[in-house]
């Protein structure tokens, strides 16, 4: 017969097998988790250097591009806003270098610029708007009427901006006298919505609205839509307009999206979405080109470009 004792002492040794059977296995499935999760993370680093490796070199690819385009860029414009004058406007967040790319690549093409005019945090903020209309719908000049649809501050203000800074397309005249245009400019000037430089603005035949990346998490969600609709009335009043910005623009709530995404936009306004790059910068006198004859596109590498310039098959 089995003793208490003897008893007590089988459990006890089936408990120290099942502990020492536990502490053996957890030492061998740590060691392989161990080992597994070194795998992987090697795996890991390994995929990442190819991806920087990868981007490297597309990096390389691009600025090559760059480059080439930078060289014949000039050969590829030339003559093709001969005489033809420009109204540069550009937004808050529009970068200098695409502005300087802007002026250079239009004399290239045999434009001119006739002046800048820049608009401000308070212009493009639908904080803004109640006062900006007010401000609009006292400088408007005697001959000018504005357009019924025209209700949205980007919308108004562009109508009234587009009748004193732009050329009549049917005419080539102003549509509004120098006294007219200077008071509307100083008063805007004086309100707080634009800048310019004094005596460095005259009327053109045609307009390069230029933003910048668009920043989606910024104060006052519908900037994109204030900018989109400007430039939309802007060239409703000249001889065409284009809306250009960084590649930012074309995503979410920017301005070149809010513009491609409105079907009476897109129909006649021209956006380009990579104008940080010398493709997007050569894309400016070729789409301006197209618009003195009606024609309009949205060029670039963003979505809803039908092309990455002007002539260029979708991708």
């Amino acid at each position: 017969m089995i003793s208490l004792r003897q008893h007590v002492v089988s459990i006890a040794a089936i408990f120290l097998a099942l502990a020492i059977g536990v502490v053996i296995g957890s030492g061998l499935l740590s060691s392989g988790l161990v080992s597994g999760l070194r795998d992987d993370k090697a795996g890991l680093q390994n995929d990442v250097e190819n991806a920087n490796e990868r981007n490297n070199q597309l990096t390389e690819q691009l600025n090559s591009a760059d480059g080439f385009d930078s060289v014949i860029g000039g050969r590829v414009v030339a003559d093709t806003l001969a005489g033809r004058t420009v109204m540069v406007v550009t937004t808050p967040d529009a970068d200098h270098a695409d502005l300087d790319g802007i002026n250079r690549i239009i004399a290239a093409a045999g434009g001119s610029v006739t002046g800048r005019v820049s608009l401000t945090d308070a212009f493009i903020d639908a904080t803004g708007g109640d006062r900006l209309r007010t401000v609009v719908n006292n400088v408007i000049p005697a001959g000018v009427t504005l357009r019924t649809g025209a209700v949205d501050q980007g919308s108004l203000a562009g109508d009234l901006l587009g009748s004193v800074l732009l050329l009549s397309k049917d005419t080539g005249q102003p549509q509004s006298s120098p006294e007219e245009m200077a008071l509307a400019l100083e008063t805007l000037r004086g309100a707080g919505f634009i800048v310019y430089e004094d005596g460095a603005v005259q009327p053109a035949e045609l307009a390069v609205v230029l933003t910048g990346n668009h920043d989606a998490d910024g104060v006052g969600g519908n900037r994109g839509a204030v900018v989109a609709r400007f430039a939309g009335a802007f060239d409703a009043r000249g001889g065409g307009t284009v809306l250009a910005g960084r590649s930012g623009s074309a995503q979410d709530n920017g301005p070149v999206a809010v513009a491609r995404a409105d079907a009476a936009l897109s129909a006649t306004l021209t956006t380009i979405d990579n104008i940080d790059r010398e493709a997007g910068k050569i894309t400016v006198p070729l789409a301006l080109e197209e618009q003195l004859v009606g024609g309009s596109g949205q060029y670039g590498t963003g979505p809803g470009a039908g092309g990455i310039t002007v002539g260029a098959e979708p991708s």
